[in-house]
């Protein structure tokens, strides 16, 4: 955790996002009907890596928990989930297989660092001294529309 300076830098939020790409991949094909399963199902994949970053970005500890329990529980409904799509045969047994096992790491990961966060010093992003004081006008300089263009790729 002392590492990471953007959600996307936590390897949960990363495999995370292979858990969503997976879900939507498998979700794609024909024999899925279900719109509503294929939509729940979806909605809950991306539920975990949103709740991951957004617990991050609030900037404390204990936000960052909190998310990240419920990121945990979109990742059980995920598999319950896949469950259902399964006996309903929307997917293969080997796509099942895949993406159970991946939210299962996912879970795990989280409550890995759930763990270690309950035990750690952090306070959060909240908390952190910046070491650059950016003056008002310095800030806006840094940041503005025109600054911020410059650094995106073309």
């Amino acid at each position: 955790m002392a590492t990471a300076k953007r959600f996307e830098d936590l390897t949960c939020w990363q495999e995370g996002k292979r858990l969503v790409n997976l879900i939507y991949k498998i979700t794609s094909n024909k024999t899925f009907s279900d719109f509503s399963l294929k939509d729940q199902i979806r909605r809950a994949a991306v539920s975990v890596i949103s709740n991951i970053a957004e617990g991050f970005e609030r900037g404390t500890k204990e936000e960052l928990v909190y998310f990240l329990y419920i990121a945990k529980g979109s990742c059980g409904e995920v598999r319950s989930q896949l469950c259902i799509a399964l006996d309903q045969k929307f997917i293969v047994n080997r796509d099942f297989e895949e993406a159970n096992a991946l939210a299962k790491r996912v879970s795990a990961m989280i409550y890995r660092l759930i763990e270690s966060l309950k035990v750690s010093g952090y306070k959060g992003l909240k908390y952190k001294k910046d070491k650059k004081n950016l003056s008002w006008e310095e800030f806006m300089k840094k940041y503005s529309p025109e600054t911020l263009k410059k650094l995106k790729p073309s």
